[in-house]
Order: structure tokens, then sequence, then C-alpha cells
């Protein structure tokens, strides 16, 4: 009995051991396990509206149809920029990019109706480099913003969309968050 119990022993820790590897192994092609933790903490918040609540009118094509203020929280060391993805997966038409932002540098905050210095605004669905408000045609969307840490500066042109930017972020995330918001056309 003592030997089995030895044998099962054994199992168990290379079993474990293997598991632990794991957290060493690279995420999106180059974050290590540290970047794991890091990337349980990066957040995107904003102080209109909570997570999973209704986008605020004032934002959309119903109101001014201005950024709304976004919070950035547990920024990862190594950050160089940040990378910005605002869509609508629920479109008749596919996934619709409203606003396609990068090389944000890592700051902790968006301010409403603002681009930070120095960021790039991509090409979003509607053919402009500028923040497009929610407008569904029915029903209610969801409106979700990606956020990306990366390790890198994107060598972009304004006319690249969100092909583009995740084709150039790819190996270079060190962590993504995201917020959703719901929103009914008025």
């Amino acid at each position: 009995m003592k030997y089995g119990a030895i044998v099962l022993l054994t199992v168990f820790a290379l079993l474990f051991s293997g598991c632990a590897q794991k957290t060493d192994e690279t995420v999106n092609g180059n974050a290590k396990g540290e970047t794991m933790k890091n990337a349980s903490i990066f957040r995107i918040t904003s102080p209109a509206y909570a997570e999973g609540q209704e986008y605020p009118e004032r934002y959309t094509c119903d109101g001014e149809e201005i950024n709304p203020p976004l919070e950035l929280t547990g920024i990862p060391n190594g950050t160089k920029t940040l990378a910005l993805a605002f869509d609508d997966p629920d479109a008749p038409g596919g996934t619709y990019d409203h606003w396609i932002m990068w090389n944000i540098p890592p700051v902790s905050h968006i301010d409403e109706n603002s681009v930070p210095s120095g960021a790039t605004q991509g090409t979003n669905s509607e053919g402009t480099n500028k923040y497009a408000g929610p407008c569904p045609p029915s029903g209610t969307h969801r409106y979700i913003y990606h956020a990306y840490a990366l390790d890198t500066e994107l060598n972009l042109s304004e006319k690249s969309g969100k092909a583009e930017l995740e084709k150039a972020m790819k190996s270079h995330v060190l962590a993504q968050a995201m917020l959703t918001g719901l929103y009914s056309k008025k």
C-alpha cells in the first residue's frame, strides 16, 4: 500500500509542477506569468456608467455624440502605449467599430470629448477618424470598450482600422480589459 501512495504522490507532484510551469509560458506571444498577474488588475471603467449598465444618451447619436470619460487602472509595468477599440458586436452587418485609437500614452484617464496628446485615431466603420456614438437601428445593443496595454509603440497609418490594429498588436499585449454598456435608440 505504501508503494501505491508513493507512486500517486509522485504523479501528483509531476502534474502539479507541470501546471506551475504553465504560468511562465507566453500569453499573446510574449507576456510572461508576471503579466498574467498584471492582466487580472488592469481595468477600464467610466464615471459615466457602470459595467453592464445603460450607456448614457449624452454620448450617443441621440445626444451630443462625444466620448465619455474613461478611467484606466492597474496599467502593467513595462507598458509603453495603450490602444482602444470601441465596438458594437450586435450590429446587423457584423461588428461595427465606433472608435479606434492607439499610441495612447499610459494615462490613467481619458477626458470626456477628448483624445489624449500623442494618440492616433484610426478609421472606424463610418470611414472617419473620430469617435462615433452608439446609434443602433433597433433593439438593445452592447457597446464594448476594449483597452490594451502594449509593450511598444505602433507604426500604423491613420487609414488603419481595427483589423490592422489587431495585427500590429499581436505579441505586444501585456494586458487587456473591457467595459460594456447597453443602449437602445430613443
